[in-house]
């Protein structure tokens, strides 16, 4: 089964769809739990440099904790303490691609790194085909929809970037994930 397959069986055809508008909004469900759990939640959110009180206000928690977590994240190479008035934090992205590097290398046999590896190799080279472009920062949506709808071409380009994505983190897993074993960037 590839990594995207979803099995046959994970929905009843015939269940009825969930309620979205029954569902707790995410700010309310980062609420509950341990407040590091709650800042951890937060700071895998972040996509920019955030204040300590808006991170603080995520999370629920008061800013002094919230301080004290982000100075001891930072210490563990979770995030990036930002500098200036005010200190701002990031999420410290090779920190995440790490640790994935090591989960894939945890769940999975070097053959199997390998064999996922080829598949996902494969599967790029078929939208290199179907797109007949490099990359998928080479497609327009604009100007190669034609006949295709506009979504239809924007999930196909997305699934080409996670292959991609996909495609670095395995070979990095396969390598070790060592910076000295040449570096964990594939030509994908």
């Amino acid at each position: 089964m590839d990594l995207t397959d979803t099995p046959e069986d994970v929905r009843d055809p015939d269940e009825e769809p969930p309620d979205f508008t029954e569902w707790d909004a995410p700010e309310e469900v980062l609420k509950g739990g341990p407040t590091r759990e709650r800042l951890l939640g937060v700071i895998l959110q972040l996509r920019t440099p955030t204040k300590v009180a808006e991170i603080a206000d995520q999370a629920n928690c008061d800013t002094e904790t919230a301080r004290d977590y982000l100075e001891w994240f930072t210490s563990m190479g979770m995030t990036r303490e930002i500098p200036g008035r005010p200190v701002r934090y990031e999420r410290n992205e090779s920190y995440l691609r790490w640790r994935r590097i090591e989960q894939i290398r945890e769940q999975y046999s070097e053959s199997e790194i390998v064999e996922e590896l080829k598949e996902t190799m494969e599967q790029l080279e078929e939208y290199r085909t179907r797109f007949d472009a490099n990359s998928p920062d080479d497609v327009s949506l604009v100007d190669d929809t034609g006949e295709s709808a506009v979504e239809e071409m924007w999930e196909a380009v997305s699934e080409w970037k996670t292959l991609e994505r996909r495609a670095e983190l395995l070979d990095a897993a396969r390598q070790n994930g060592h910076p000295s074993s040449g570096g964990a960037r594939v030509d994908a």
